[in-house]
């Protein structure tokens, strides 16, 4: 299960994505490494990874 901190940073980030009318095409949810994942835009150009703590990153 996510920490209350990643599903409040992830609930913050897609409401972000959505007010700039980006589409996202992943959202997962990763047990093994604890983290999420969001994909989007509408190249699959934006990636992030959201961690334990809520602190989140872009990925390349």
């Amino acid at each position: 299960m996510p920490t209350r901190e990643q599903s409040d940073t992830a609930i913050f980030v897609c409401q972000l994505l959505s007010t700039l009318y980006q589409p996202i095409q992943v959202f997962r949810y990763d047990q093994k490494f604890n983290t999420i994942y969001i994909q989007a835009g509408v190249n699959d150009e934006i990636a992030l990874v959201i961690d334990e703590d809520g602190s989140w990153e872009f990925v390349l």
